[in-house]
């Protein structure tokens, strides 16, 4: 009797200290789990960083299905300490599965495209933090976990596949249901046949959204990211090696997006593009043209250039295009695939001048 007192008294204790600093505890974990999947992309290999995700995916779903039949009296109380900590573990996993979605579209797409998406994971984020208890709600839940599972599918797949095509991104949502329908209607108990309808109905709506997100290319390319761009005056290609000459930047300049780019007529100005893949990923690869009209003030196309590549280089797969006799004003390139997703956009300036531009030679 008096270990079974000890015991509750212990206990007692323990939830009071959780529930007097879960306000700390919740964002540390979700920050933690953010930076850790970003050390991971960024340093580790990408099978570690696989296995890592997947890792964190099994158990936000054993820690989900703990809860519901934690809660439902199926489990032995004995257990309480781990339910105590159990939304820490799903704080933590959604940090980590959100956060590899932020980082992934960050990296293969463009803020002035992809901004939809990318504001759909920082918002999901903010809110697993500001309003975590309505995460702790079931049906956004498994509305949350859903969508970090599509993403992470979507990531996977071409890989596997070394495809980028429409077909492996609908392979990733026929899955993800295949995941899904079982685990809601067989696995969670939950006797309320009402609240595993809007389960189902959530996961078929984030369904819906991402597949108008992919198919209007708001989502970008993933895993494919762009490494380096730039405008030069000049390129030449010897023994793999690129060598270009281009303006001198202050770094200041380099930090201000829009460069100015100075013209003669008739000149050539050439896009210069080092773009990552994964090793045997086949794809291709557009450089867009435009220019803005002032007279229609519209962007007008002025020149596509497409060429393909082999990922699995490190550095990324270097390529170039190039137009010729640039009119004066505000120019942008985009930097797609052969989808019309976009990797980058690179704005300038050109102005045309008639003495002598001093040129600077990097090699890459």
């Amino acid at each position: 009797m008096q270990r079974l007192l000890d015991f509750s008294s212990h206990y007692r204790q323990i939830k009071s200290f959780y529930m007097r600093y879960e306000r700390l505890l919740m964002p540390v974990t979700l920050v933690v789990g953010f930076l850790i999947d970003y050390f991971t992309f960024t340093s580790i290999r990408l099978t570690t960083t696989f296995a890592l995700l997947l890792l964190y995916w099994l158990v936000l779903g054993a820690t989900i299905v703990f809860i519901h039949f934690f809660d439902a009296g199926a489990l032995p109380q004995k257990l309480k300490y781990l339910r105590l900590f159990a939304p820490l573990a799903i704080q933590f996993t959604f940090g980590a599965l959100l956060g590899s979605s932020l980082v992934f579209y960050w990296l293969s797409g463009t803020l002035s495209v992809s901004w939809p998406i990318i504001t759909i994971v920082v918002v999901l984020m903010a809110s697993n933090d500001i309003f975590r208890h309505y995460f702790l709600n079931p049906i956004i839940q498994i509305g949350i976990y859903f969508f970090t599972t599509l993403s992470l599918l979507s990531l996977m797949l071409p890989f596997m596949f070394n495809s980028l095509g429409s077909w492996v991104f609908l392979l990733a949502g026929v899955l993800s249901i295949g995941i899904f329908y079982p685990f809601i209607v067989f696995l969670l108990p939950i006797k309320e046949r009402r609240v595993k309808q809007k389960m189902l109905i959530g996961i078929f709506a984030v369904l819906l959204l991402m597949n108008v997100l992919y198919f209007t290319n708001i989502i970008p390319p993933i895993p494919l990211s762009l490494r380096e761009a730039g405008l030069y005056h000049g390129i030449m290609v010897s023994r793999g090696s690129y060598i270009m000459q281009g303006e001198p930047e202050t770094l200041w300049q380099r930090l201000i997006p829009g460069q100015t780019v100075h013209t003669k007529s008739g000149e050539k100005i050439y896009l210069y593009t080092a773009i990552f893949a994964p090793a045997k990923l086949q794809t291709t690869i557009v450089h867009h043209w435009q220019y803005y009209d002032p007279i229609k003030k519209d962007w007008v196309d002025r020149g596509l250039l497409s060429f393909a590549i082999v990922g699995g280089r490190k550095e990324g797969y270097k390529g170039y295009s190039f137009e010729s006799d640039l009119e004066a004003g505000a120019w942008r390139i985009y930097v797609e695939n052969e989808r019309g997703q976009v990797l980058g956009r690179i704005t300038f300036q050109v102005k045309r001048v008639k003495e002598k531009i001093e040129l600077k030679e990097t090699t890459r």
